[in-house]
């Protein structure tokens, strides 16, 4: 398995992990759903997270990247919820 797919494997992982949680805090559906949120509140989370100049001082990279991605889908989620 090269790095590049083994790199693409843990992305989605932490976007499904990071969209189950999220859905667990405003509720939400299904895999696919978990999954796209999780994946667009990575991006959002990470952006927020930069932008602010927040650290969290925890070592462990993916545990990181699971809650920013977690808080991410949080805002996408309740964004997506005020538009529609």
């Amino acid at each position: 398995m090269s790095m590049e797919t083994q790199a693409l494997l843990v992305f989605l992982l932490i976007g499904l992990v990071a969209g189950f949680l999220a859905s667990l805090v405003v509720g939400g559906g299904g895999l696919i759903r978990c999954l796209l949120s999780g994946i667009i509140g990575a991006f959002v989370g990470g952006y927020l997270f930069s932008a602010l100049g927040i650290s969290l001082g925890i070592e462990n990279a993916l545990v990181v990247q699971i809650i920013h991605a977690t808080l991410g889908a949080i805002v996408v989620v309740l964004i997506a919820r005020a538009v529609a």
